[in-house]
């Protein structure tokens, strides 16, 4: 499945969103440190996390660490940056399995060195209209996974 990179996310609920998303499409989750809330049971309880025992997360201190961490698990990696400004649609990417796919933070998004790290090349973005900033984060994870998904056939999905 695919690997979702949050990128020091600030709003508890999109993350809880996230996890979510990830327990029902089988994707990973893997979140940058420094978090915007806390990780205890009380505050992911409270603020929608508490799907987390159905999804695989992983909290890393920055983002070396996170990038060891998915080398280090062995498959060969894409990195897909999801921003804006991407010089292509989310959609006109072709997805494989193992993919990563990174996200911003709510308030920044990426910051000029990691995308430079994951390089112009994977570089996508989600058409809006004229003079609008950004969609909700955990809005536009779902986007983009269940695109993945679907360009995969919705591999290990509950047959219909």
């Amino acid at each position: 499945m695919f690997r979702i990179v949050l990128f020091q996310p600030e709003i508890p609920p999109n993350t809880g969103n996230v996890i979510r998303l990830c327990a029902n499409t089988g994707a990973e989750l893997h979140l940058v440190r420094p978090l915007g809330f806390d990780l205890d049971r009380r505050s992911l309880r409270r603020a929608g996390l508490d799907y987390h025992w159905m999804a695989r997360v992983q909290v890393h201190a920055d983002f070396d660490a996170c990038e060891l961490a998915l080398r280090e698990a062995g498959a060969p990696l894409r990195w897909w940056a999801i921003e804006t400004g991407g010089t292509r649609r989310y959609d006109e990417v072709c997805y494989r399995q193992g993919d990563v796919l990174l996200f911003g933070s709510e308030q920044r998004g990426l910051p000029p060195e990691v995308i430079a790290r994951v390089g112009a090349a994977a570089l996508a973005s989600i058409p809006m209209q004229v003079g609008n900033r950004s969609l909700n984060l955990s809005n536009a994870v779902a986007l983009v996974v269940y695109e993945a998904w679907r360009q995969n056939g919705f591999e290990a999905a509950e047959p219909r």
